[in-house]
C-alpha cells in the first residue's frame, strides 16, 4: 500500500527490503484488540494482556518504541477464563470480561469455575495506558482473592519488535520500586532514555521489578476495585491517585473524540448494519487522527503504521473532504511544513518533494532503517497539489492556498526537475538509497510492477496512475493560480496537461489489452499487464473519452471483480495471487477511488456495485470494520471474504473507503461561492432505501437532506438547514 511502506508480497510473509512483517511474528490466528490515542497505541491479546516471547509484537508502543512488551494476569495464580472482549464503538475503551478457573488453593480447599469475576476497562489518554479491575465475589461464601499482575519493558524499536535485528542495543536500567510505583528505564544509542512508569491503587501487597500482587477478602456479592497506569517518559512525580485520574482521563478521552467527531456530517440510514458499519468508519478515522501544531493528521493505521505517512493521509483528506474539510486542512498544513528543501540521497529527498513517512524511533534516528523523515514515493507530491485543489474547490480557503502557494510551485518544480528524471514527460521514480523502497508508488511490494510474462520491471518506472496524479496536480495548480490572479502560470500549466495527455495516450495505451498498461519500465517498454492502477485514471480526465467504457469494462471483468471488490491484478495475468499483498488482493481504499472514478465519468451502476462489494465484506468482519486488506477469493454463498493474516485494522483509508462511496454514488459536490450542495444523478445502492445527512456544511452555512428511493430514482428532501444555502440536484 503505502502504510505499508515495510511490508512486502505474500501472505506467509511479508517481505519489504529487509524490514519484515512477518505472518508468524503476529500470532495471526489469535484475535488482537487495538487502542490508539495520539502517538500511542496497544496491541493486546483477546484477555487484554500483552504477550511476550519469541515471534510476539504485541505491546504498548509510544513513538514507535515498546514501553510495554508483556502484561499477565493471574486470579488464584491461574490466567483466568474469557468471557468476552470487546472495544466500544467510540473506539476509547477495551472491555473484558473473565472469570476464574478451577482452582486449588494452598489449604488443599477448591474453588470451582465461574465464582469470581473480573471486568476490565483499559483506554489509552495523553501517552498513558489507564486500566480499572474491578473483582467481585459471586459464591455464597467468604472468599480470598489474588490478583498478579505481571509486566515487562524491552523498550524494543518497532522496526525491532517487528522482526529486524540490530547488532547493538543499549542499556536497560536497574529499575526503581517504590511502595506504589516502579520505573523502568532504557538508554538508547541515541542518547535518550526512555521510562515507563507503573503506578497501582491501592498499594500492591508485594512489588518487585516485574510483579505486583494483591490479596482481597471478599464477602458474597463483594467487590474490590484495582487501579493501575502505564506511563510513557513521565514528568518529574508528583501526588498522584490512579483511580481519581482514571475517572477523569476517562472523561476527557470521550469528550476529546466526540468534539472532534462533531464537526462531520452524520449519516444514518434504511440499513442498521449499515449504519453501525459507517459509525465504525467514522468512529475509526477519528480516532486515527492526531492533533499536531499544523492541525488534524490521520496516521496511517494500527498497529504498525501508527505514525505520519504522505500517500495514505492526502488519500484519506480526499476521500473524507466532503465529510470534514478540517482533515484536508491538517494535512496540507503539515506536509507542507515538511516539505524537502534539499537534496538527501538517504532520504530520498529533493527540493519540493512531499513526505512519505516519518518514524520517532532509536533506530530510525540511528539510520539503522531510513524512515526518520523519508520521501521515498512517488505520488505524494502530486496528490498534495491534487488535494489543494479538491480543498480550495470545497472551501473556497482562498487564504490557506495563498500561504500554501509557494509549496504548490515548490512540488510542481519537483514534478518538472526531479520527477521526470529523463525529460520525456512522464514522472518516473527509482531509489536512491539501496536501503530504501524499490516500488515507490502505493504499491510498493518488491514484486508489484511486472511485464506479462512475470518478469519484475526495471526502472526508474513511471506508473500509469502517477501520470493520472500529475494531470490532476497540473490542472489543480492551475485553478488555484488563477483563483490567486497567477493567470500565465496558470495558462502554462493547463498547456502542459494537455501535452502530458497526448503522450499518455499515445504511450500507455494498448488496444489489444483494452486498457492502459500499469506502467513503463526503465527501457520505455510498457508493462501490459491489466491492473486496478488503471482505475485511478478515472479520478482525472487523462483518459480519452472513447477509451474510459474499455477500461471500465476491464475492472469490472469477472477476472477482475470479485464479488467483493476489485482485484489489484486480475486472474490470468502472471503474477496473480489471491493471497498476495498487491498482486490478487482487494484494497478498499483502491475500490474507493475507483468508486468515485465510476461516479465521475457517469458510470453509476458500477459505482454501486463496488459499493454493495465492501459494505457486504464489511458485514462479515469484526466490529463491522474493513480492514487495510482482503484475500482476492471469489465470493462465495454464504461465505465472508478470506482474511489477510497481517492487515493493519483499523487503516486510515480503509475507514474512509466506504463514507467515500457515498459521495460517489449521490454525486454530491459543493460551491463555496454559491453555499450550494449538490446531488448529480443521486442514487443510493440497493442495500439501501433512504439516507439522511446531517449537517453538510458550506461557506459556513449546513443543511440536513433526506434521500428516499422511489423505483430507479432519488427523491431529495430538506429537512433542516440555515438560511442561505441551496441544494441543486441534476438529472
Amino acid at each position: 500500500m503505502d502504510a505499508t511502506t515495510e511490508t512486502g508480497s505474500t501472505a506467509g510473509q511479508e517481505q519489504h527490503d529487509g524490514f519484515p512483517v512477518s505472518a508468524s511474528s503476529l500470532l495471526s490466528e489469535r484475535r488482537l484488540h487495538t487502542l490508539k490515542q495520539g502517538d500511542m497505541f496497544g496491541v493486546f491479546d483477546q484477555t487484554g494482556d500483552v504477550l511476550w516471547g519469541p515471534g510476539i509484537a504485541d505491546g504498548l508502543y509510544f513513538h514507535d518504541t515498546r514501553y510495554l512488551s508483556g502484561l499477565t494476569t493471574t486470579l488464584m495464580g491461574a490466567r483466568p477464563i474469557l468471557l468476552s472482549a470487546t472495544v466500544r464503538e467510540n473506539n476509547v475503551m477495551l472491555s473484558v470480561d473473565m472469570t476464574n478457573t478451577n482452582v486449588t488453593q494452598a489449604d488443599g480447599e477448591k474453588l470451582d469455575h465461574d465464582l469470581l469475576h473480573v471486568r476490565r476497562s483499559r483506554f489509552l489518554w495523553n501517552k498513558t495506558c489507564y486500566e480499572r479491575l474491578e473483582v467481585r465475589n459471586f459464591d455464597v461464601v467468604r472468599r480470598e482473592a489474588v490478583l498478579e499482575l505481571g509486566f515487562a519493558a524491552d523498550f524494543a524499536d518497532l522496526f525491532e519488535a517487528r522482526g529486524s535485528v540490530r547488532k547493538r542495543r543499549g542499556t536497560l536500567r536497574e529499575p526503581e520500586i517504590h511502595a506504589d510505583r516502579v520505573l523502568l528505564s532504557y538508554d538508547g544509542l541515541d542518547n535518550r532514555r526512555r521510562t515507563t512508569m507503573l503506578r497501582f491503587s491501592p498499594e500492591p501487597e508485594s512489588l518487585t521489578a516485574s510483579k505486583a500482587s494483591f490479596r482481597f477478602s471478599l464477602a458474597p456479592g463483594e467487590r474490590i476495585l484495582v487501579h493501575y497506569e502505564i506511563e510513557c517518559d513521565p514528568a518529574p512525580d508528583q501526588p498522584h491517585s490512579p483511580g481519581r485520574e482514571f475517572l477523569f482521563a476517562a472523561v476527557e478521552a470521550r469528550r476529546a473524540l466526540r468534539l472532534s467527531s462533531s464537526r462531520a456530517a452524520a449519516i444514518a440510514t434504511s440499513n442498521e448494519i449499515f449504519n453501525e458499519a459507517i459509525r465504525r468508519c467514522v468512529c475509526d478515522i477519528y480516532m486515527l487522527l492526531t492533533d499536531k501544531p499544523t492541525g488534524p493528521y490521520p496516521y496511517a493505521g494500527v498497529p504498525w503504521f501508527s505514525t505520519a505517512f504522505g500517500r495514505d493521509a492526502l488519500i484519506t483528506a480526499m476521500q473524507t473532504l466532503w465529510l470534514d474539510p478540517a482533515i484536508s486542512r491538517g494535512v496540507l498544513n503539515y506536509l507542507a511544513l515538511h516539505q524537502a528543501d534539499r537534496e538527501d540521497p538517504v532520504a530520498d529527498a529533493e527540493p519540493g518533494k512531499i513526505l512519505h513517512e516519518v518514524r520517532h524511533g532509536e533506530m530510525a534516528e540511528l539510520g539503522e532503517v531510513p524512515f526518520r523523515h523519508y520521501y521515498g514515493s512517488v505520488d505524494s507530491t502530486p496528490l498534495f497539489v491534487m488535494l489543494a485543489g479538491e480543498y480550495l474547490e470545497r472551501t473556497g480557503d482562498v487564504a490557506l492556498m495563498s500561504r500554501l502557494w509557494p509549496n504548490i510551485e515548490r512540488a510542481i518544480e519537483w514534478i518538472d526537475r526531479y520527477g521526470d528524471r529523463d525529460g520525456d514527460g512522464f514522472v518516473e521514480y527509482g531509489r536512491r538509497n539501496s536501503e530504501g523502497l524499490i516500488n515507490q508508488g502505493w504499491k510498493d511490494s518488491y514484486d508489484s510492477v511486472f511485464h506479462a510474462d512475470g518478469t519484475l520491471a526495471e526502472g526508474p518506472i513511471a506508473l500509469c496512475e502517477v501520470q493520472g496524479y500529475v494531470y490532476g496536480a497540473r490542472r489543480a495548480a492551475a485553478l488555484i493560480g488563477r483563483r490567486l490572479g497567477r493567470t500565465t502560470y496558470a495558462d502554462r500549466l493547463d498547456a502542459q496537461a494537455e501535452s502530458l495527455k497526448i503522450a499518455f495516450n499515445l504511450k500507455f495505451w494498448d488496444d489489444a489489452l483494452g486498457t492502459y498498461a500499469m506502467a513503463l519500465d526503465g527501457h520505455k517498454k510498457p508493462c501490459l499487464v491489466r491492473s486496478s492502477n488503471v482505475g485511478h485514471l478515472l479520478l482525472t480526465d487523462i483518459a480519452l473519452p472513447e477509451r474510459v467504457p474499455s477500461v471500465v469494462r476491464t475492472l469490472m471483468d469477472r477476472s477482475s471483480f470479485s464479488g467483493w471488490g476489485i482485484r489489484t491484478i486480475p486472474q490470468g495475468e502472471a503474477r496473480y495471487n489471491p493471497m498476495a499483498y498487491h498482486n490478487g488482493s482487494v484494497w478498499p481504499h483502491d475500490n474507493a477511488l475507483i468508486g468515485l472514478g465510476f461516479a465521475r465519468q457517469g458510470y453509476l451502476e458500477e459505482a454501486s456495485r463496488v459499493f454493495h462489494g465492501l459494505f457486504d465484506a464489511a458485514f462479515y468482519t469484526d466490529l463491522r470494520r474493513l480492514p487495510e486488506l482482503f484475500c482476492g477469493f471469489g465470493r462465495n454463498r454464504a461465505e465472508g471474504p478470506v482474511r489477510y493474516p497481517v492487515a493493519c485494522s483499523p487503516q486510515a483509508w480503509a475507514a474512509a473507503a466506504l463514507p467515500a462511496l457515498v459521495q460517489a454514488t449521490l454525486g454530491l459536490s459543493f460551491d463555496p461561492d454559491t453555499m450550494t450542495v449538490h446531488f448529480r444523478k443521486p442514487r443510493l445502492p440497493p442495500f439501501l432505501d433512504s439516507m439522511t445527512l446531517y449537517n453538510l456544511a458550506v461557506g459556513g452555512e449546513s443543511v440536513t437532506v433526506r434521500l428516499v428511493r422511489v423505483d430507479d430514482e432519488v427523491a431529495i428532501n430538506v429537512v433542516e438547514r440555515t438560511a442561505l444555502i441551496r441544494v441543486q440536484i441534476t438529472s
